[in-house]
């Protein structure tokens, strides 16, 4: 029932605000396996029965987790630890069931007042005790399926409670058999699918068993407010720079609780701005109504954007429900003001992605989860999509073998500018896509996974309520290269995103012809492995490619936290197989059990490899290289040949040695800064392919005349001017200039080149500069392995707590001082501090030269000792001053 009788109020209404209130049951739980537990769940729930020898347990949490916290397990992500953890498909599901126990105070309310209890997440099934008495009359199932319940009536008088829920695993558990998701019998279950092991995981041994996500507690009076959303409109074509925008709308619907037996009239309303919005309302007994109030108009609105192309404003709703002068509940909602859409791209054939009515050029990455094991956090969250927002990234895929992603990760793409693609729980590898003799099932039998549709319905249905309010959310999608069946996938399509949102883009599929035709043939996505430079340049791919990506080891240090030494001295080796077309690299058990994806000739193209630290030294070039002409070569060709691109992809939710721009404990390797360089949004760019150099200005905004200056170094430093060239850049397009292919293919044929370019506006003003390094005309780089060195000044700028800039600078008459990696270091264990979070990277520096890096951490209580480590750089350590006094 919709109630449309509404009125605008301006000023205040004068109530007693006893409302809602709400906080998280975090700490207390302690937890026990369930062949340790003799009593049923209505006997454990009582307060005074005894837990001794229980262990404590965090919440959220898994069982695993759990056991890794009592060191009852080894580190599954260290080594082969893993191997040593028995799995759930072996031990049966009761070796991973548990009990977990809290003691909570909360005194029975009076006066109508009501309380709740909220689970956010269990994975998969249970029941849930409180004081002697079961909650839920049948078993809970579905991971993603958040559970409320009323508890008023058994809170203990006293105010001494215990809550109780035994947590089962998923029913299968799948076989991790090596295939994609093992068996595929995981996604029978509505769950996360990569536990069951991937080409770039090994198998979570207790399927994340557990209460995962947050538990609340919430007080409210006889009416509880639930599920309020906002939609904004924001019609035409909008600019970030026009200081008066155009009105936007904004629309609010709200579900109201009944909890009592009568009647009951009142006035629920939200506060934006100072304006208020009221309607009066009768609520039916013990019913729950849906109220949509009247639109509001913001006359001059801050649009929320995209990253790098505009601001990332943001509004609070406050939301009310009155009743007899009480405030009954409150809610406090974040949302932008922007409005997604898309067109289609007939020169590209691809679907163009538009926020507030502009085109958004995609530059994305597949994202995982932040933690394998369910060990989330805000502040992990904040730290990865801050990593994504700084590799110039402006969306974030997230792939559906994972979760829908938890509101503390959609609060961060909100605060970075990060669009969200967000996939439903399906996969083409589980769900039937391909024929897989590893497979216990057949492919028509997968394509009907998981076993109950409805609770697959439910919990879309109940994840679209829990996260449709994030200005980043952009897109929704089936499952990643496969539909749903046909008739989850109708009524999510027609029924469900109409109804409870309505605002967003759906695919059908990630690699969908409605996102992006394939005219190619083959999967859509790819590839994976590395490519040779020009192929990022002179190949047309698919023209909004889902999954495109590339290698992604970290460097010496990074491998040392998960590598033990005795394997770490086992890098791998390359060499081209006799007799064979295809080449063969030989990899130590550890490498391969983190899957290690081959670097082949690409590495010993620098020389041949000393030791592990030297392999890990020349994969960074390799990383840098690939994804600087990656980012590269689809911005040269947008709007042409591609609307969008999303690596596979930036992360790993375990120390996995692929597919990467940081590795698990969030030390970014060069993939990151090679990427963070070419996707600049002023550009300018070297194509290798016809050696022409191109400017690209991705805002909107005009920038004016720009000069262009392309120089070459040679090894020992002799400059070689090249080229300087005027053009005047207006907004959101590319420009081609002179090509100096024929003079660097005679300078570079003996040893390589180094080529500089740069441009500046008519005042002298940065506008960007690269550093290319080019090899010799056999394809090696035999110049860089007899570089000589040279030795950079350092200066420290301003210094304050969390924060500092240093300026590298090179005399002339050296060599380039190339590839120089800047750490910071805790100054007692000399360990690398992380997070933390450098403007730039792995810079090159030209004689005669400098270069300016600012850099941030988190802990203000430091002062670290910044690392600076080249190439053919001596390395240097800089004790940073005591920083300034905040003013």
């Amino acid at each position: 029932m919709k109630h449309l009788l509404l009125c605008l109020l301006f000023g205040a209404t004068a109530v007693h605000a006893i409302g809602q209130d709400r906080y998280e049951l975090h700490s207390g739980w302690q937890y026990a396996m369930i062949n340790t537990v003799s009593v049923k769940g209505d006997e454990l729930s009582r307060p005074g029965f005894s837990l001794k020898g229980w262990r404590a347990a965090t919440v959220p949490g898994t069982v695993l987790t759990n056991m890794l916290h009592h060191q009852k397990v080894p580190d599954p992500f260290y080594g082969m630890n893993n191997e040593r953890i028995p799995d759930i498909y072996h031990t049966g599901r009761d070796y991973y069931t548990a009990w977990f126990v809290n003691n909570f105070r909360e005194a029975r309310p009076v006066n109508g007042q009501q309380v709740w209890l909220d689970l956010r997440g269990v994975n998969y099934s249970c029941e849930v005790f409180l004081n002697g008495h079961l909650l839920n009359e049948a078993t809970h199932k579905g991971m993603f399926l958040r559970q409320s319940y009323n508890i008023t009536r058994y809170l203990a008088a006293d105010g001494n409670n215990r809550l109780a829920v035994v947590v089962y695993p998923p029913d299968p558990v799948g076989n991790p058999n090596g295939g994609q998701g093992g068996d595929g019998r995981i996604a029978k279950n509505v769950s996360t699918q990569y536990v069951a092991g991937w080409d770039w995981i090994q198998p979570v041994r207790d399927r994340n068993t557990g209460i995962w996500d947050k538990v609340f507690i919430e007080r409210t009076g006889v009416v509880n407010l639930r599920n309020p959303h906002i939609v904004t409109r924001v019609p035409g074509e909008r600019h970030a720079r026009d200081e008066a925008q155009p009105p936007a709308t904004v629309q609010m619907t709200v579900e109201l609780e009944n909890t009592s037996a009568r009647t009951v009239k009142g006035v629920v309303q939200y506060t934006l701005e100072g304006v208020k919005l009221q309607q009066a309302i009768t609520l039916q007994p013990a019913c729950t109504t849906l109220v949509k109030l009247a639109d509001l108009t913001i006359e001059r609105p801050r649009l929320w954007w995209p990253v790098g192309y505009g601001m990332q404003d943001l509004y609070t709703m406050e939301l009310q429900f009155i009743a007899d002068g009480q405030i009954s509940d409150r809610e406090a909602v974040s949302f932008g003001v922007r409005e997604i859409s898309r067109t289609w791209n007939k020169a590209t054939q691809s679907s163009e992605i538009r926020v507030n009515g502009l085109p958004i050029f995609i530059k994305g990455g597949n994202w995982i989860i932040s933690d394998a094991m369910l060990r989330l956090s805000e502040a992990r969250y904040d730290d990865e999509v801050h990593h994504h927002r700084d590799m110039g990234l402006n969306l974030i895929r997230i792939w559906g073998g994972a979760l829908l992603e938890r509101p503390e990760f959609y609060k961060a793409c909100d605060k970075y500018g990060l669009l969200v693609f967000q996939d439903l729980w399906m996969s083409g590898d589980c769900n039937g896509r391909w024929l897989d003799p590893k497979k216990a099932e057949d492919q028509a039998t997968r394509r009907q996974y998981p076993d109950d549709h409805g609770l697959f319905l439910r919990s879309v249905e109940d994840g679209i309520k829990l996260i449709r309010n994030h200005a980043s959310l952009a897109i929704w999608c089936g499952g990643n290269e496969i539909t749903p069946p046909d008739d989850i996938l109708r009524a999510v399509r027609d029924t469900l995103l109409p109804e409870l949102d309505g605002t967003r883009i759906f695919f059908d599929y990630s690699n969908s012809d409605s996102m992006s035709l394939n005219t190619l043939g083959g999967n859509g996505d790819g590839p994976y492995n590395i490519q040779p430079i020009d192929t990022f340049w002179q190949h047309r791919t698919w023209p909004f490619n889902s999954e495109v990506g590339s290698v992604g080891l970290g460097d010496y240090a990074s491998l040392q936290r998960f590598i033990p030494s005795a394997n770490l001295q086992q890098w791998p080796v390359y060499t081209p197989a006799l007799g064979e077309q295809r080449e063969r690299e030989k990899a130590d058990s550890v490498w391969e059990y983190h899957k290690y994806i081959g670097y082949k000739q690409y590495i010993t193209a620098y020389g041949p490899v000393k030791d592990v630290r030297d392999f890990a030294r020349k994969a960074q070039l390799v990383n840098y290289d690939q994804y600087r002409a990656l980012a590269e070569g689809f911005a040269a060709h947008r709007w042409q040949w591609y609307t969008g691109y999303i690596i596979w992809k930036t992360q790993n939710p375990w120390t996995a040695l692929r597919g990467q721009m940081y590795d698990y404990y969030l030390d970014p390797n060069a993939c990151y800064y090679g990427l963070r360089t070419g996707t600049r949004d002023r550009h300018i760019m070297y194509n290798p392919v016809t050696g022409q150099v191109m400017i690209n200005n991705e805002q909107n905004t005009p920038y004016g005349r720009v000069t262009v200056r392309a120089v070459a170094y040679d090894m020992a430093g002799k400059k070689y001017p090249l080229l300087e060239e005027t053009a005047y850049v207006t907004g959101g397009r590319s420009y081609t200039l002179s090509s100096v292919k024929r003079q660097l293919d005679i300078l570079r044929v003996k040893a390589g080149i180094f080529l500089a370019l740069k441009a500046t506006d008519e005042a002298g003003h940065f506008f960007d500069d690269q550093v290319y390094w080019l090899p010799d005309s056999s394809g090696q780089y035999s110049g860089l392995q007899t570089l000589a060195p040279a030795a950079l000044s350092v200066t420290v700028g301003h210094v304050k707590p969390g924060s500092a800039t240093l300026t590298l600078r090179n005399a002339a008459g050296q060599p380039v001082s190339f590839f120089n990696r800047i750490t910071l270091l805790h100054p007692v264990t000399r360990e690398r501090i992380l997070p933390a979070f450098y403007s730039d990277n792995y810079v090159s520096v030209l004689p005669g030269g400098w270069t300016f890096v600012a850099f941030d951490w988190k802990d203000h209580s430091i002062t670290p000792i910044v690392e600076i480590e080249g190439w053919n750089t001596p390395t240097i350590s800089v004790v940073l001053p005591s920083p300034s006094p905040a003013k």
